[in-house]
């Protein structure tokens, strides 16, 4: 794995609003706890999602814009960006793949944190078709395409975006974690993120409680004992 002080970039590739939030805020909040720049990418809008739909699909999307906005900002991170596709439609296209290298690009992190593009059969949750398109995606983008110059030459031609070479990636959502962090001075911050997300889980009787005694539950699972919280990622050396 990198050393904590080689990581100085992360990229978050997630597909909707709030992905981030679950998967993986509490590391973000210690990363940017560091000075660790944080870049939020998000392939929808989140237009499909929403407890009541007293909105059309474009006032979701711009209301989810804004709650992850705020979400970002109580973990501190400022850089959201946002591709457009449509919720619940996203496929790992080459278009896709373009997109998140030029991003790439653009940041170049010495991490990645993205959706585990398998299908979870422990937890069915994490593998909403959009997480594992994106993921899949994200991967492709991260091997070969950032940091292969004849991969998209228009970003170089046309973008003066050069290759870029991302030194690792961490995959949340999978059933197969090696590497947890222990987000137990963070959880508060990464709570704050979840409930910036009012549309999706205001009506959740319970929130906090079942968000901590699932992140509990994984801390245990890692051995970090009683008392704490904690995430867990597949990492994946890009070497």
């Amino acid at each position: 794995m990198l050393p904590e002080n080689e990581i100085n970039r992360v990229l978050v590739v997630t597909a909707h609003p709030d992905d981030a939030d679950f998967g993986s805020a509490g590391s973000v909040a210690l990363f940017v706890d560091r000075g660790v720049e944080v870049t939020y990418l998000l392939a929808t809008d989140g237009d499909a999602g929403g407890n009541e739909r007293t909105l059309d699909n474009s006032g979701m999307a711009e209301l989810r814009r804004t709650e992850q906005l705020a979400a970002a900002k109580a973990v501190g991170v400022t850089d959201v960006r946002f591709l457009g596709y449509s919720d619940g439609q996203v496929v790992p296209s080459l278009e896709l793949r373009r997109a998140i290298a030029r991003v790439i690009r653009q940041v170049r992190p010495d991490l990645v944190i993205t959706h585990h593009p398998d299908r979870n059969y422990q937890f069915i949750a994490p593998s909403h078709p959009d997480h594992r398109a994106v993921g899949g995606a994200a991967l492709d983008a991260v091997y070969p395409d950032a940091r292969n110059p004849y991969a998209f030459p228009e970003l170089i031609k046309e973008e003066g975006l050069e290759a870029w070479t991302v030194r690792e990636v961490w995959l949340n959502g999978g059933s197969t974690p090696n590497h947890w962090v222990d987000i137990t001075e963070a959880m508060d911050r990464k709570l704050a993120a979840l409930q910036s997300h009012v549309s999706q889980v205001a009506h959740v009787e319970g929130f906090a409680d079942f968000v901590k005694s699932r992140f509990a539950s994984w801390a245990k699972q890692a051995g970090f004992g009683e008392d704490r919280y904690a995430e867990g990622f597949q990492v994946v050396t890009t070497a």
